[in-house]
């Protein structure tokens, strides 16, 4: 009877951890600040030195978690950059915050160039790959949130080529422009009053294929990884801050003066977006590990 009471148990737990966590997203994403001691075109790379690590106590979970940085013992870090537009986005001595997936450096999936100094030092004016990967905010109080549609012909196990992708800009909280983009394609807005702009290009993306039907119950697996370049000009009354000789953000496509790009319409496809809570998986884990346990123990008794 115990054995039966043990599986029976043991089962119903592993049930809720299948239908609790969602797909994809179970790879361990590491973000660091730090400057730009390195970029090397030829190598495809980026170096940040006297790299601080982003984490966040979440305590009890009835409040919200208090996230800070730490510095890490490494001196440096290197990593492969996610779009060459990097190599038109920063130059050394410049604030950057780095995201990679399963450990500190090797691949960087997003990148995001900070003002770095004064009032707006942590502010960013231009993210580049994976963008909903990074922690910060982009300057003159922008935002910029991105979904994923679904090719479901085209999937392997977590994750499908994305056929498009929704962009909706918000500023000061209110969604002031929104478009679906095909890859290559790009939304520009400029309307506001202050000289400010915003220009989203998406250049390429994965969504999870948990969107698809019949795959819904997939767990497990690489998260969804996008590529993105987002530019902000600045308000009038922020001068971004120098450093050497940096460009700003180039693309193939003129920025045109209106404030969106025409397109095809895009046909309706499921829709996701790309990330999910790891926090909760891990609780998820390590109750099903204390079930095991507890089964073991009522076999040997």
């Amino acid at each position: 009877m115990k054995y039966v009471v043990s599986f029976a148990l043991s089962a119903l737990l592993l049930a809720c951890f299948t239908c609790a966590i969602p797909a994809g997203a179970v790879v361990l994403e590491v973000t660091v600040k730090g400057t730009v001691s390195d970029i090397s075109a030829a190598d495809n790379t980026l170096t940040i030195s006297s790299p601080a690590k982003y984490g966040c106590d979440y305590g009890s979970g009835t409040s919200a978690p208090v996230c800070s940085w730490t510095p890490l013992n490494e001196t440096t870090l290197t990593g492969t950059v996610p779009d060459k537009a990097a190599f038109s986005v920063f130059s050394k001595g410049d604030s950057v915050v780095a995201t990679s997936l399963g450990g500190t450096g090797g691949t960087w999936i997003s990148l995001a160039k900070l003002y770095g100094t004064g009032t707006y030092a942590d502010y960013a004016t231009d993210e580049i790959g994976d963008i909903g990967s990074l922690p910060v905010s982009l300057i003159g109080d922008y935002a910029v949130t991105e979904e994923t549609n679904a090719n479901c012909s085209a999937c392997t196990g977590t994750t499908c080529t994305a056929t498009s992708a929704k962009i909706t800009v918000k500023s000061s909280n209110m969604t002031v422009a929104e478009k679906t983009l095909l890859p290559e394609e790009f939304l520009f807005f400029n309307g506001r009053n202050d000289a400010s702009s915003v220009n989203v290009t998406f250049v390429k993306g994965e969504a999870l294929s948990s969107a698809c039907a019949g795959n819904t119950a997939m767990v497990g697996g690489v998260q969804p990884v996008s590529d993105y370049i987002v530019h902000v000009v600045p308000p009038l009354g922020v001068t971004v801050t120098a450093h050497g000789t940096e460009a700003q953000v180039t693309s193939e496509s003129t920025i045109p003066a209106d404030s969106g790009v025409s397109s095809a319409p895009v046909a309706t496809a499921p829709t996701t977006t790309q990330k999910s809570g790891l926090p909760f998986a891990a609780l998820t884990i390590l109750g099903l590990g204390a079930v095991v346990l507890l089964a073991g123990r009522n076999r040997g008794n």
